[in-house]
């Protein structure tokens, strides 16, 4: 018997089933665009489904022993409902993380599995998005990164706590703390469920308000592979935030845009958050047209298999059938029941940007950002990813990665500043989208990574960047007027180099 079966009988006295998928995701994307059920979903589940009388001795306990983790609890819905420790925590001694406590046997980890027990439709939104599958995401990556540069304890302390990890079990059924502690948002939990519901809303508070607040996703989303901290604080949306923050509502139970709150967006507003028609959504990557983290950018096909799973491919790849089969992330076969092209997912993510701006505002923002990640695509992307798959293919460099300093370059150039600059352009932040970006790519670009190419391959790198730079409109209409002067290094007064 699982554990949440467990705890339904002993809460009951009868056997609870867990809802299947409440539909096909093929339909609940359609809801997506046009569902009037603005509100988190409701829990159906019968409050005699808890509040074990055995639980109060654990509260009793943990004021003592843990008074800050139980006043948290206090403050919690939980607690107004009359949900305690042993509700969520308490499992079968046939579970690979049992344990013996108290007398009780419980598990230390409340996973999306065991919260999916009354937020249902919650637990299956995110089982399926990008951050439940974080780990299966970068697991390949990993190693080449933070596990050759660095090592598994850098891993654990760093790409883990954001990523999550696959939480390991030792014999007496504690956690290996080599993957414990760990809220990382794709965690692999030891009952095979994905993802940690903690990770935004905080244990044992299980804050609303806090999962609403761009805090929260800063945590993870800052720094070189995903500069979004800086960029929302630098944009006119967090501006407006920071300012009115006290408007914004969050701890509300509904929290439509344009109903409930109208000073700012933040991260949850525009990727998860119900807006107008929009219901909200725990999957955080759905209204997502285009990938920003890559060499270069492409807008993505949603794929929706008949499981519910999720997987994203480039739309320059010809679109699959319905019905057919795909690989999907984690390597097993899926049946397609749905394909999702870019422009639905961009006209879900406008329907919130219409809560606040006109239409003419919005769809000229979206193609300012369209022309932005083109513009890094064409003059930057494509020909370092041409030049850089030449020099490999031709055996100029190694296949191990990082063990030559032009690796390090292109890595930068897209991972770092080509990065930073189609998230500022994204999120309306103008110093990121050039100066901290797209300048930082151009001068990496012509000033280390061209000479570094022709210090490795020589002739062959000279001619390499003939083709992919030299001889290209975007770079040669500047590079062939060396006598173009302008004033801006402080000398030459020449003709202006754009005339």
């Amino acid at each position: 018997m699982t554990r949440l079966n467990s705890l339904r009988k002993m809460a009951s006295g009868t056997h609870f089933g867990r809802r299947g998928w409440i539909m096909g995701f093929a339909a609940s994307f359609c809801l997506l665009l046009f569902s009037h059920s603005l509100f988190a979903a409701k829990v159906t589940l019968d409050s005699s489904n808890w509040g074990l009388e055995a639980g109060k001795e654990c509260v009793k306990c943990h004021s003592k022993t843990s008074a800050g983790l139980a006043d948290q609890w206090r403050d919690s819905k939980h607690a107004e409902v009359g949900m305690n420790c042993l509700d969520c925590h308490q499992a079968e001694s046939s579970e690979p993380d049992a344990i013996e406590h108290e007398g009780f046997t419980i598990a230390t980890i409340v996973s999306p599995k065991d919260c999916g027990r009354c937020h249902q439709q919650e637990e299956e939104q995110n089982s399926s998005s990008v951050h439940a599958n974080a780990v299966s995401l970068i697991k390949n990556r990993m190693p080449a990164m933070a596990g050759n540069l660095g090592g598994e304890a850098i891993i654990a302390v760093g790409c883990a706590q954001c990523h999550g990890s696959e939480v390991k079990v030792k014999g007496d059924g504690t956690l290996d703390t080599a993957t414990w502690p760990n809220s990382g948002i794709g965690r692999i939990n030891p009952d095979g469920s994905k993802g940690s519901c903690t990770s935004c809303h905080g244990r044992h508070r299980f804050s609303k308000a806090q999962a609403r607040d761009p805090s929260s996703c800063m945590r993870c989303h800052s720094g070189p592979d995903s500069p979004d901290r800086a960029i929302y604080e630098a944009s006119k949306h967090g501006m407006a935030f920071f300012a009115h923050r006290d408007k914004m509502n969050l701890d509300a139970d509904s929290w439509v845009a344009g109903k409930d709150y109208n000073s700012a967006p933040t991260c949850t507003t525009c990727h998860m958050g119900a807006a107008g028609k929009l219901p909200s959504t725990h999957d955080v990557g759905i209204r997502n047209a285009w990938n920003l983290n890559t060499p270069v950018s492409e807008k993505q096909t949603l794929v929706i298999f008949e499981d519910g799973d999720k997987l994203e491919i480039p739309a320059s790849q010809p679109m699959p059938g319905r019905g057919s089969e795909m690989t999907k992330i984690d390597g097993s076969l899926g049946k397609i029941k749905m394909v999702v092209p870019a422009d639905r997912r961009r006209k879900a993510m406008r329907l919130v940007c219409l809560e606040c701006h006109g239409k003419g505002f919005a769809e000229g923002f979206m193609s300012q950002f369209d022309s932005a990640v083109e513009l890094y695509n064409e003059k930057f992307g494509k020909p370092a990813q041409a030049i850089m798959s030449a020099l490999y293919e031709k055996g100029l460099l190694t296949p191990a990665p990082f063990d030559e300093p032009v690796e390090f370059t292109y890595w930068e150039l897209w991972h770092d500043e080509g990065a930073r600059a189609r998230h500022g352009a994204a999120m309306g932040s103008p110093n990121h989208a050039w100066w901290e970006g797209l300048y930082l790519v151009s001068r990496n670009f012509y000033s280390r990574f061209l000479p570094q190419i022709k210090e490795v391959a020589g002739k062959d790198g000279e001619t390499l960047i003939k083709q992919y730079v030299t001889d290209v409109e975007e770079h040669h209409g500047w590079l062939s007027k060396p006598q173009a002067g302008n004033p801006i290094l402080g000398f030459g007064q020449g003709k202006q180099s754009n005339e």
